[in-house]
């Protein structure tokens, strides 16, 4: 029988449960220019190519847009000028509600990437604030470090807070009101025009009273958007306990996966699922396997046979799933440590999509991810499964993902050879190479070299 508790302690939405997302890097998607644009500069009109993908993101399966920055940037989006206005190089406040009025009529929802730990160095509070010295009303929003005894300001003005030694990426004073204020009427003007949620950008770096403040008086107005933060390590529950998210990124389940099947040791993915699984007292954390800051999954793993492993691990396991657009093609992209070293990972992509027209790696990919992201959509209770695993060894990994609805059985290989499994109560193969041998308490089954297979389970 299905079993399993259910979790105890979950605040997101309720349609968050249904939610698979596809992860747009928005100005590098669009070929965007690296830089701002003149002042005076016509506004470039591209957010239609999104609407052009959107077709794409629903034939694959997924269920809402997750975006990169769309408001006013000096550069990459995430040195904001203006978090009021949709970027020029992007379009104007029309070719916004446009896009979010195609994916809403599609039945997709849009989630906004919130730049709320810092702005550019570039931002018009920040130029004022140098220009206004340290008894201006605007430099009450910065960490800004005035010479003593009148001493005289450098050439490049005070010393102020930056964001990990990137000095273009001013830190906000979060114990201001005023920044408090203006984040609350940030999301909430965005919210307002249709968006369902926000992906809190760097909000390990953010003191969780913050939250605690801003979000509740943006819940008043918008009860049913979902907050997401991006924490990288540390204590996740506290997180959304503390600051009053509804979920966060789970970065120890991405490099788990990753890093077990280029080891060659499952024992490290095993010990990590028990620690998700105790995440899911507390909350549903997002789960992924690439996203726009790491290097893609198909160039991480050093053996492109574990693509179909890793994507298995996201779509039966405990979570909100995200695909990062290009990975459904198995699309390379290495992720570097210098300036620009994003833009492997973050490239330009067609007007349309292609996708009766794909080399076989690609296709075989897309096919993939529809086929797993299918199984996640006729099984919902996914989203709050508990895991079990059944058996592991190094290059073996079996768990069972089981909730009040149901119940699934993964088994991954990594071996040279063909191995055979015990699952016990598999009813069948949904997903995968496997070949089931018996049924009921004595099922096992058979998985080519490297094989891997997703089963019902009674």
């Amino acid at each position: 029988m299905p079993d399993g508790p259910a979790v105890t302690a979950e605040a997101r939405p309720g349609w968050v449960q249904h939610a698979i997302w596809w992860q747009v890097p928005t100005l590098g998607f669009v070929g965007a220019e690296p830089t701002a644009l003149p002042a005076g500069a016509p506004v470039r009109h591209r957010l239609g190519h999104l609407v052009a993908w959107l077709d794409h993101l629903v034939a694959l399966g997924a269920s809402g847009l997750l975006l990169g920055p769309v408001c006013a940037s000096s550069s990459h989006g995430y040195d904001t000028t203006d978090l009021l206005a949709v970027d020029p190089r992007l379009g104007d406040d029309a070719d916004f509600d446009t896009l979010v009025r195609e994916a809403h009529d599609r039945g997709v929802r849009v989630l906004l990437d919130g730049v709320f730990n810092h702005v550019g160095s570039e931002h018009p509070m920040f130029r004022q604030a140098l220009a206004g010295g340290p008894g201006s009303a605007a430099a009450q929003w910065f960490h800004l470090f005035w010479p003593e005894d009148g001493a005289p300001v450098g050439p490049d003005g005070p010393e102020y807070a930056h964001f990990e030694g990137h000095r273009t990426l001013v830190t906000l004073n979060h114990a201001s009101q005023a920044v408090r204020d203006h984040v609350v009427e940030v999301m909430c003007h965005w919210l307002d025009r249709g968006a369902d949620g926000w992906r809190l950008d760097a909000a390990y770096a953010v003191p969780n009273d913050f939250w605690a403040a801003v979000l509740p008086r943006v819940r008043e107005r918008h009860p049913d958007a979902y907050v997401v933060g991006e924490v990288i390590h540390g204590d996740y529950p506290s997180f959304v306990t503390e600051g009053g998210l509804d979920s966060v990124t789970e970065y120890e389940l991405w490099k788990a996966v990753w890093s077990s099947l280029n080891d060659g040791n499952f024992h490290e993915l095993a010990w990590t699922l028990g620690r998700h699984d105790a995440l899911l007292d507390t909350f549903v954390p997002l789960t992924f396997v690439g996203n726009h800051d790491v290097t893609r999954i198909a160039s991480r793993l050093d053996d492109v046979r574990h693509l179909p492993h890793a994507l298995a691990a996201l779509m039966t396991l405990a979570g909100t799933p995200s695909v990062y657009a290009g990975d459904e093609y198995a699309m390379r992209g290495v992720k570097e440590d210098r300036v620009g070293g994003d833009d492997a990972v973050r490239p330009s992509f067609p007007p349309a999509p292609a996708d009766d027209d794909l080399p076989a790696e690609a296709l075989a990919a897309y096919r993939l991810h529809q086929g797993l992201i299918g199984v996640r959509r006729r099984h919902p209770w996914l989203s709050t499964a508990r895991t079990e695993v059944l058996d592991v060894t190094g290059t073996s990994l079996v768990w069972r993902s089981h909730g009040q609805d149901g119940a699934l059985l993964t088994a991954l290989s990594a071996d040279d050879a063909e191995l055979t499994v015990a699952v016990p109560g598999a009813t069948g193969v949904l997903a995968g190479d496997g070949r089931l041998e018996a049924s009921g308490a004595d099922a096992r089954v058979t998985l080519a070299p490297h094989g891997w297979a997703v089963l019902g389970s009674a």
